[in-house]
């Protein structure tokens, strides 16, 4: 069995009504003052436990304009707020966007790098300020990775930063901030929590020791996903996808994911659509496309999601392949990437943009060329 090595957070806390914890755990730190971010619909959820912590003594900042996609000098203005605050430690309580920027702000804060000399892995040199990260979405399990992602303006891609010192020091996953979160977001956030744990488990570097994470993932999230798409107040679903998107964030430093994500930068990048939801449009595409090369691994996968065994691997394979196409249309993802606003004539582009993500590229199980990447794109028109 080869080797692989596992970096979490030091503390996971997961359970509806844990933000109670971050509160008693954050006090009894010592840490003065706290730079929280976050976005506007989430501070009412979040109000008494900050102002728990400010009858404590404790300097609070807050930021709440992260847009859905920030940007390198996005970052960087925000960085400037948290060093002039003089933060001592942050909090980030939010979608996956203002996760990935409460890590880089952590990280960069007392640091003389620049952020954009990091994007790759491993090149942030040293651990910055104590950060805890509560997700509002089940969707990136950024609470738990040591990814970062922002969008360099330069050439219009999304690109990701990888290092240890990006894992949180404290992650809460309480389902009840997820309560209120549109269907929308809910489906989009989902579908990408799924591409993680479904990524995880067919690439080439999947391992027995991440495998239980991503398959639990995949069962939870595909039997759970249309209930709270249509009932955001069910708390069973909303537990159980709260509990999938933190399993596949797992599997995100050990085994990461695979040409899905290379594929959805570009989208994400030039076009602005959000990342959930270019994930969820390409996923049962890139699943059709890499089914060949796997067929046992699609097939695992066919039946955590729920699918019945076929005659052999291969067609129980394609049965998976059909139940993501299946969901993906009854929790309310576009088929066609015009129905995003991207006219065909941005295939090519698109496709060349993608070949620039070999981090991600190189996991996935079937090689991924530039022509294959076009079919794929053009397969949604």
């Amino acid at each position: 069995m080869k080797a692989i090595t596992l970096l979490q957070p030091q503390k996971i806390v997961f359970g509806t009504g844990c933000i109670e914890t971050l509160v008693s755990d954050y006090k009894a730190l010592g840490y003065q003052r706290l730079f929280v971010l976050t976005a506007p619909p989430i501070l009412p959820l979040i109000e008494a436990p900050l102002e728990e912590l400010r009858n404590g003594g404790i300097q609070i900042e807050i930021f709440q304009n992260i847009l859905a996609e920030p940007t390198v000098n996005d970052f960087k203005a925000i960085l400037e707020k948290a060093r002039a605050f003089q933060a001592d430690s942050v909090i980030g309580i939010g979608g996956g966007s203002v996760l990935d920027v409460t890590k880089l702000v952590a990280a960069f804060i007392n640091s003389d790098q620049q952020v954009e000399d990091c994007f790759g892995t491993g090149f942030i040199k040293a651990k910055g300020l104590w950060f805890a990260c509560l997700p509002t979405t089940a969707g990136t399990g950024s609470e738990v990775s040591p990814n970062a992602i922002l969008l360099d303006e330069r050439d219009h891609l999304k690109k990701g930063i990888v290092s240890p010192y990006l894992i949180a020091d404290a992650a809460y996953v309480d389902p009840k901030l997820t309560w209120t979160v549109p269907a929308k977001v809910t489906a989009d956030t989902g579908m990408d929590a799924l591409t993680h744990c479904i990524e995880a488990y067919t690439n080439k570097f999947a391992h027995p020791a991440v495998d239980i994470y991503a398959l639990q993932g995949i069962r939870l999230i595909a039997a759970n996903l249309l209930r709270a798409v249509k009932d955001g107040k069910d708390q069973e679903a909303r537990e159980a996808l709260a509990l999938g998107s933190l399993y596949g964030g797992l599997c995100l430093g050990p085994v990461n994911t695979a040409a899905v994500h290379a594929l959805s930068y570009p989208l994400g990048g030039e076009f602005h659509i959000p990342h959930g939801l270019s994930n969820a449009i390409l996923l049962p595409s890139v699943m059709k496309f890499n089914r060949p090369a796997n067929l046992r691994r699609y097939a695992e996968v066919a039946i955590a999601l729920g699918c019945e065994p076929g005659k052999d691997d291969n067609e129980t394979a394609q049965r998976g392949v059909d139940f993501i196409y299946e969901l993906a249309d009854a929790v309310g993802i576009p088929k066609k990437l015009t129905d995003l606003g991207i006219p065909q004539s941005a295939v090519d582009g698109m496709a060349k943009a993608a070949m620039e993500v070999q981090r991600l590229l190189k996991n996935n199980p079937r090689e991924v060329t530039e022509q294959d990447a076009r079919d794929i794109y053009n397969s949604l028109y």
